[in-house]
């Protein structure tokens, strides 16, 4: 199984009452590569707004993740995931494509419907029938990365003859992020890898997934082996996320023993999205990953 890490990007990841800067951000994904782990992973938010809390909200994706490719040329690049209606079907397709160029071939373009209503209203974007717009969206960008000229005359978009030139290097993978039966449905007609979150532990509810998985590849006739399965894993520091059912506070044997668990449910991947971003949770991250690749 491999193993990867969210970098920092939001306020207060980093350090109480300020907002994480780029030095932050490049030198945990550089400690992350350098400990061995696989992949980083970015999440693409444009404010975070509940109520009776401050505004908070991350840098911007896509450019974070281009300006950390050149600073980790080893470990592979993703989102988890970029929100389809923050960027053009095309736009999103076109950028995918060449980040993956530029890095190497590098990177999967993780996508979703997206989920937070207030930074909609705040950026002036419709949140109605996200799943409706997320399906052509994905139907586009799929095409576009696999080389073809796209037709479309959707509900919600209209593409002409659209195409990607200089055309793309490879066919970027796509990661969907998913749940419902109708974005499962998605998920299997079009991409290349699935992700659920958050999990701290092999549960009912992390296998009922699985299955509804593998129910959706069968009603497209897909191949249940042809998707990838990751999953995001919510990780605290040792003895602090007791309440937490979403994810654990194991240390880094009992991370290892959770691995060997989802790897034998059907997972590929483990992306980890740790509550601390220091050197030490990531060598803790890295301790866990190796005891559990020694034993595979």
């Amino acid at each position: 199984m491999r193993v990867g890490v969210t970098v920092p990007m939001a306020y207060g990841e980093t350090a109480a009452g300020r907002a994480t800067n780029f030095e932050e951000t490049r030198a945990f994904a550089s400690i992350a590569e350098g400990v061995g782990l696989d992949s980083i992973w970015v999440f693409d938010h444009l404010l975070f707004r509940f109520e009776g809390e401050a505004d908070e909200g991350p840098h911007e994706a896509w450019t974070t993740l281009t300006a950390l490719a050149p600073v980790v040329p080893r470990v592979e690049l993703g989102a988890l995931v970029m929100c389809s209606s923050f960027r053009p079907a095309g736009v999103m397709a076109k950028m995918a494509a060449t980040l993956d160029d530029l890095s190497g071939g590098r990177l999967t373009l993780g996508i979703g419907a997206g989920w937070h209503a207030p930074e909609y209203e705040a950026f002036g974007l419709p949140f109605d029938h996200r799943v409706g717009r997320f399906a052509e969206d994905l139907e586009i960008i799929a095409r576009l990365l696999r080389g073809e000229t796209v037709d479309l005359d959707g509900q919600w978009r209209q593409y002409r003859r659209a195409v990607l030139l200089p055309p793309p290097a490879r066919r970027t993978p796509i990661l969907v992020a998913s749940k419902g039966e109708r974005m499962l449905r998605l998920t299997a007609t079009w991409a290349d890898a699935w992700n659920t979150a958050w999990f701290g532990q092999v549960d009912d509810r992390l296998r009922g997934r699985l299955r509804d998985l593998d129910a959706a590849c069968d009603d497209v006739s897909r191949d249940r082996a042809a998707i990838r399965r990751t999953i995001g894993i919510r990780l605290h520091e040792p003895g602090e996320g007791a309440d937490d059912r979403e994810g654990t506070d194991t240390d880094g044997a009992g991370l290892a023993d959770l691995l060997d668990e989802l790897e034998d449910a059907g997972f590929a991947d483990a992306i980890i999205w740790s509550l601390a971003k220091t050197p030490v949770a990531l060598e803790r991250i890295a301790e866990a990953r190796k005891l559990h690749q020694g034993r595979r």
